[in-house]
């Protein structure tokens, strides 16, 4: 569920967008965002997806199980447009059209 949703009620298009995301970090991950809390960082899935995004492993978020049946670079670039799909501002986040795009590789990555 997005943040401005869950805190405000309040719902726009971009809502979608993060709510579309979340669930594909979780299968991404084989890990459930709500309850989730890394015990070092004190972070949620989607916070500790950004940062091993920034510190360069998104491999690390990876499902062992996905990583021994699926095409790395195909997974990658779902994390990418997961985390482009869940930033902060709404204005920053990805349109629904890309998205599709961009997983069917129609369009590069920005």
């Amino acid at each position: 569920m997005a943040p401005k949703y869950a805190i405000y009620g309040q719902f726009s298009v971009k809502s979608d967008v993060y709510s579309f995301s979340v669930p594909l970090l979780e299968m991404i991950s084989g890990k459930k965002n709500r309850g989730f809390n890394h015990l070092k960082h004190g972070l949620n899935l989607v916070g500790h997806a950004w940062r091993l995004w920034k510190e360069g492993n998104p491999l690390e978020l990876i499902d062992s199980f996905l990583q021994e049946s699926c095409t790395l670079s195909e997974v990658l670039r779902c994390i990418h447009i997961s985390l482009l799909c869940v930033q902060k501002h709404l204005e920053d986040r990805l349109r629904m059209l890309y998205v599709v795009l961009m997983l069917s590789s129609e369009i590069a990555l920005e």
